[in-house]
Order: structure tokens, then C-alpha cells, then sequence
């Protein structure tokens, strides 16, 4: 006899043994078949450990060293399934070890080490993005070491506020909330915290003043905010039109789009921090003079490629648009009207240019400043590449995003789980903007006069098919506000509480919650729904509250590597109910959905929608139940099939102005020649096979946006 005390890892180094590791195995290969059993997969874990420990079934070298190795632990529990009549369970625990060990050599093929058992592709984008490297480019660090790092750096803050504070608790509750994958922040906090660079934020707007001077400030302000990893929105509107005067020189103004073209080639060469292009947000106003061609600027293809366009859109404008009324051009620099037109036309072009390319997008600018939270220090006229933070010149804001398929248990939300998870991350985002090193002193001004942040979530596809819900379902818009309303409360109530301790934002005698009679706040903003793209990855679910994009599909880890993934809750539902094969994944990888699949039970297909199963009007609702409850905006993608018609596009945009939307974009497949997401016949792997097929980057939402965060 002798006692296992240690287990040797894969890796060659020796952990605790943790017997609970194997009960918890057991009962997953059991769960898999549809019959999970605590009981009977506690009581094969003993028969297990008392083989082990009995040395009858141990090779020699394990029971001289008296440490067994994962390998011999699984070897035993493959004969203890069989030896009870559960062969079938015994191959669904035999597979998952092959999964598992095509899963370890592809991680060494990227060269990292996954300390947190992370997907392959998860890897890939913190490697790509993420852990710091030396001089010559070698990661230095594992993802928990990130994530200590992060939760090191954004607790030391506590110091300046009370000393004597649990700073080692606080910088514990930050790490277990990342390396749960329960919260992650922006990405330049995961990237910048605690390294010498140090900028934090993922969002920045800057003034585009009327000059040269003022045009050219900005390009440079763009490129630092750029180089440090942030991205920028611009309002245009300011700029004198094409063809107007030039007072200093009596010349000609070359106007906003020829401008932007400058800010585009700079992006071009400036990286994110090094590691990827920069990403901007271009506004003009509706009432611009050089409108028309700006909302035909990417008419083309190849031009201003590093920008989102969103044409801000008044109430004046779309209620003009829903009675057939005239329309005023304004030059900016003297208020002169010098052309008006049929506003319908003006929105038919709107409607066309996005059907047809995806571009523009609408901002609903009144209704965004109706809003605004500090009026007195300014109006809101552009927002973040994404359009979900809307922001003041120089602002910038921190997100963060909490992973609700976590707050799921036993196919109910836990509410008490949730609450605890907000305060916890108001308080990591509160800390963040003093940890933050600000590109521009304006910029730190601005962002600790206001101390906005934007809390929101990832992961909600999961979270409705935990819970039982189809996505286009009243349902699931009533999950939403209930969900988000209940965010929204106990985000202002740790900020409260967080004034109490540190005071106001100093913008708050001015501000909207000083005329709604609350006594304090911390932050003059708390929520946003942002699309978080690389964080759900890593996450290891959806983006934003965006549906799933596919059950089944083909993802492109790296050059020359090509996964088949398989959304995890349809597989073990799938299991559960007996109706997985191989052939069927591979049948729905083709397909991406599962509404026309034969081998799916009806009710499974009502529960799996994806995107563009659903029809666009849910999309919308979805997006005005959440953002009720929002302060700053919500980041959400209308997705529509490639056959889908301008009318259709009419439609959702007149719906979202109906329904209080701070914006709205949409996407019609295929409408851009390169996209992160091909379906069917637009992808083939090594063997002919069509198949649907995902950039290593691409969680869901537009499968062309520019989304760096």
C-alpha cells in the first residue's frame, strides 16, 4: 500500500494530488452520455484511488516514486468505467483524453504556456496580443501571470486612498475574477497594467478643430492614442466644406473627407501599441454641407480603411425623413443654410450606401446628448470606433465586461453572485483611471473631472441557452432589461458607496445626478454594452450580447492551423440527448446553423439560433431593451442575409430611431469583399470541404467592423 500524495504532470512537474479532480472527470464523462450521476462518480473515484493505492494496477516506476502521472490516473479510470458496464462512458472519457491531448500539442506549436487550460485559439490571441515579451520578441509570461500582473497593478491604487488597506485581499478578488473568466477589462489594461507604457484606456475622442493647426494636432494626438493601444472617434462637423473660403490665404478649404484620408494613411503606419493597426470612428453631422459625400466615401474599396462611418443623425432630420419634409445644409463656419433637399433622398442614400457596403451607420445625436451626463462641460458629438462610448473631446473611458454564462447555475441566474461580481468591478474600473498613464495631459483632465467608466457584459447567447430561452423571443427582451436593469442599480450603488470613501467626480455639481437628487457619485457614467471581440475569445464566449455566429464552424488559429469548433453547449446537449455524431457536426460545420438539419430535435434548433437565423426586428429590441438601462451606448450588430433588400435596411433604422437606439449599424452578408466570417461555398479547407469558417478573432457581431477592443 502506499499513500498518492503528488501527481506528475505532462509538463514534468509535480502538483497535489486532488482527488475531487478525478470524481469531477467521471461525472463530465457520465454527463456527456446523459446520465450524470455525483454519487456513482464519487464512489468510482474511491475504487480508483484505492487501485492507485493498493500499487495492483500502478506501473513499477509510479509505485517506487510514489507519485503516479496524469497518464496512469486516466489509464485507471478507462478500466474502472469498463470493468462496471459503462463502455460507452469509458470511450466519451477516452475521447475527451484524445481531444485534450490534440488541444496540448497545438499549444506547443504556439509556443505557451496555458496554465489556465485556455482554447488553443485563446492562446493564440493572448500570445499575438497580450503577454509580454523580451527584446527579441520571446512571450515572458503565462496567462495567470497576466492576470496577476493586471490585478497587482490596478489594486495598488488602494494605497492612495486608505492606507492600512487589505491591498493583497483586493489584488486576490481581481485575479479570481479574470482567471475565472467571470470579468475581463479593455484589452489595453490586460496589455498595459503594470509595464512602463501603462495606458489603460480602450476608447478616446478628439476635437477636430477648424484649421490646419487644429487638423494636424489631431492626426498627432491620434497617432500617440494609437501607439499606446486606445482607439479615437472624430466629429468632422466642425470643418468648413469643400470649396469654402480660406480667410488667411483666400484659397480654397479641401473640406472633411479629404482630411480624413490624412488621418487614414497615418493610421496605416502607427501600430496599436505595436500590435495591431489603430481603429477610428468618423462623424459628420447630418446638416454637414459635404454629407453626401460622406456617406458615399467608401464607395470604393480600399479607402479609409481604418475608419467606421456613422452620419449623426438629429430628431429634426428623421422626423423630417417620416413626413416628407425638406432638409437644411449648414455651413459650419457661418450657420449659413446653402442647400436644401428632400430629406427622404438623403436617407435613401444612408439606406443604400449601408445595404450595400455597411457604411454609414447612424448616431442618434440628440438623443445621445439627451443623455449626457455633464452637460455643462460640453456636448457629445462622436464616439469610440465601435459607437458604444459616447465621449467629450479629449474623454476617454475604461470597459470591462462581465461574463454572464458564469452567473448561470443549475439553469438559474444567480443573482447574489452577480451583485458581488459588479460591486467588485466597478471598484477594478474606479481603479483603473488613476493606475492609467494618460497619452495627453488634456485627455487625464477631462477623464478624472468625469471618471466614466462602462461596465457591461459578454457571454448572453450562452447565458439564454443555459437558461432555456430562445433569442428572438419577448422572453429573452425581458431577460435583458431584467438583467441589465438590475447591473445598472448596483453599479450606482457601489459608486455611491465609493464616494462616500474617495468623494464625487468633480463634474458632479453640474451633472445630471446632482438634478436627480443623488447626493454623491463616484462615476458620472457606469454601464456600456461594448462588442469585446479578443476578450470573449479568451473568455471563452460571446461577443457582447450579440447571438451566436455558428454552432459549428472551422476557425483559422494560425498559419496552416485550422480547428473545428463546436459550440460546447450544443455538444453536451447534443450528448445529453443522443443525437451527436461526428458526421452531424461536420454536416452543421457546413451549414453554420442548425435550423435546416434534419438530425436536430425541433426544440434544439428554436434554442440554437444564430445571427442570421434571426429576423432583424429581434436584433434591434434586443439592442433597445439593453440599452434602457445603459448609460453610455450599446455596441450591436444588425446581421442580415445577403439577400436581404435596402427596405429591410429602411426598416431597422426607422425602427431603432422609433425605439430610443443611441445608433445602429448593419451588415449584409457579403457586402465587403473581405470579411472575419465566411459561410459555406466562401470556404474551403485543405480537402475541398465547405465549410463555415472563422478569423482567429472574430467572437460574433459584424463580420467586417473594424473592432480592435
Amino acid at each position: 500500500m502506499i499513500k498518492i500524495e503528488k501527481i506528475s504532470k505532462r509538463d514534468g512537474s509535480t502538483v497535489r494530488f486532488e482527488p475531487t479532480k478525478i470524481a469531477a472527470a467521471i461525472f463530465k464523462a457520465f454527463s456527456s452520455q446523459g446520465s450524470g450521476d455525483a454519487r456513482l462518480a464519487k464512489d468510482l473515484a474511491l475504487e480508483v484511488i484505492s487501485l492507485m493505492e493498493q500499487c495492483s494496477i500502478l506501473p513499477e516506476k509510479a509505485v517506487q516514486m510514489k507519485v503516479p502521472t496524469v497518464e496512469d490516473i486516466q489509464d485507471i479510470v478507462e478500466k474502472v468505467l469498463i470493468r462496471h458496464g459503462y463502455p460507452e462512458v469509458a470511450k466519451s472519457y477516452i475521447l475527451y483524453r484524445y481531444r485534450r491531448n490534440e488541444l496540448r500539442e497545438a499549444k506547443q506549436v504556439i509556443g505557451v504556456t496555458d496554465d489556465l487550460k485556455l482554447s488553443v485559439n485563446a492562446i493564440q490571441v493572448l500570445k499575438r496580443r497580450y503577454l509580454l515579451r523580451d527584446n527579441r520578441r520571446n512571450v515572458l509570461e503565462t496567462p495567470t501571470q497576466m492576470f496577476h500582473r493586471v490585478a497587482r497593478a490596478i489594486a495598488e491604487v488602494e494605497k492612495i486612498y486608505a492606507r492600512g488597506s487589505d491591498v493583497h485581499k483586493l489584488e486576490d478578488e481581481f485575479y479570481k475574477s479574470m482567471s475565472n473568466m467571470e470579468f475581463l477589462p479593455n484589452s489595453p489594461t490586460l496589455m498595459n497594467a503594470g509595464t512602463t507604457l501603462g495606458q489603460l484606456s480602450a476608447c478616446f475622442v478628439l476635437p477636430v478643430e477648424d484649421s490646419i493647426e487644429g487638423i494636424f494636432q489631431a492626426a498627432k494626438e491620434m497617432a500617440l492614442i494609437h501607439q499606446s493601444g486606445g482607439g479615437t472617434g472624430f466629429s468632422f462637423s466642425r470643418l468648413r466644406p469643400a470649396g469654402d473660403i480660406v480667410q488667411s490665404t483666400r484659397g480654397v478649404a479641401s473640406g472633411p473627407i479629404s482630411f480624413m484620408r490624412i488621418f487614414d494613411t497615418a493610421t496605416d503606419v502607427v501600430k496599436q501599441g505595436g500590435r495591431r493597426r489603430g481603429a477610428n470612428m468618423g462623424v459628420l453631422c447630418v446638416e454637414h454641407p459635404d454629407i453626401i459625400d460622406f456617406i458615399s466615401a467608401k464607395g470604393k474599396e480600399n479607402v479609409l480603411n481604418n475608419f467606421n462611418l456613422s452620419v449623426a443623425v438629429t430628431n429634426r432630420f428623421m422626423t423630417a425623413v417620416e413626413r416628407g419634409e425638406t432638409h437644411q445644409l449648414i455651413n459650419p463656419r457661418n450657420g449659413r443654410v446653402v442647400r436644401e433637399l428632400p430629406a427622404r433622398s438623403l436617407f435613401d442614400l444612408i439606406v443604400n450606401m449601408a445595404w450595400r457596403i455597411g457604411d454609414p451607420g447612424l448616431l442618434f445625436i440628440d438623443e445621445i446628448n439627451r443623455h449626457n451626463p455633464t452637460p455643462g462641460a460640453g456636448l457629445i458629438e462622436s464616439t469610440n470606433p465601435c459607437g458604444e462610448q459616447t465621449l467629450l473631446p479629449y474623454e476617454s473611458c475604461n470597459l470591462g465586461s462581465i461574463n454572464l454564462a458564469k452567473i448561470v447555475e443549475d439553469g438559474k441566474l444567480n443573482w447574489e453572485k452577480l451583485k458581488k461580481l459588479v460591486h467588485l468591478c466597478v471598484h477594478f474600473l474606479d481603479n483603473v483611471i488613476d493606475a492609467n498613464k494618460f497619452p495627453l495631459p488634456q485627455i487625464e483632465k477631462i477623464t478624472k473631472a468625469n471618471r466614466k467608466i462602462g461596465l457591461g457584459i459578454m457571454g448572453f447567447a450562452e447565458t439564454l441557452i443555459k437558461l432555456g430561452i430562445p433569442y428572438d423571443s419577448e422572453e429573452a427582451i425581458s431577460t435583458a432589461r431584467k438583467l441589465m436593469k438590475f447591473i445598472r442599480e448596483e453599479a450606482r450603488n457601489k459608486s455611491q458607496q465609493l464616494a462616500d470613501e474617495r468623494g464625487s467626480f468633480p463634474n458632479f455639481p453640474g451633472s445630471i445626478w446632482k438634478k436627480k437628487d443623488y447626493r454623491q457619485m463616484r462615476n458620472a457614467t457606469l454601464t456600456t454594452i461594448a462588442p469585446t471581440g479578443s476578450i470573449s475569445i479568451i473568455a471563452g464566449c460571446s461577443s457582447g450580447i450579440e447571438p451566436l455566429f455558428a454552432i459549428s464552424y472551422g476557425r483559422n488559429i494560425m498559419e496552416g492551423m485550422r480547428l473545428l469548433e463546436v459550440n460546447p453547449l450544443f455538444e453536451e446537449i447534443a450528448r445529453k440527448r443522443g443525437f451527436y455524431s461526428k458526421e452531424l457536426m461536420g454536416e452543421i460545420a457546413r451549414k453554420g446553423s442548425v435550423q435546416e438539419i434534419e438530425g436536430v430535435p425541433q426544440d434544439i434548433r428554436r434554442l440554437f439560433v444564430t445571427a442570421m437565423d434571426i429576423e432583424p426586428k429581434w436584433h434591434v429590441q434586443m439592442q433597445a431593451a439593453f440599452q434602457k438601462y445603459v448609460d453610455n451606448a450599446v455596441s450591436k450588430t444588425v446581421n442580415l442575409h445577403s439577400e436581404a433588400s435596402p427596405d429591410d435596411v429602411r426598416n431597422i433604422f426607422l425602427l431603432s430611431f422609433k425605439l430610443k437606439c443611441k445608433g445602429v449599424t448593419v451588415y449584409r452578408y457579403g457586402s465587403k469583399s473581405q470579411q472575419v466570417l465566411y459561410l459555406g461555398i466562401y470556404s474551403r479547407d485543405s480537402t475541398g470541404e465547405e465549410h463555415v469558417s472563422a478569423d482567429a478573432e472574430y467572437a460574433g457581431g459584424c463580420p467586417a467592423t473594424i473592432c480592435p477592443f
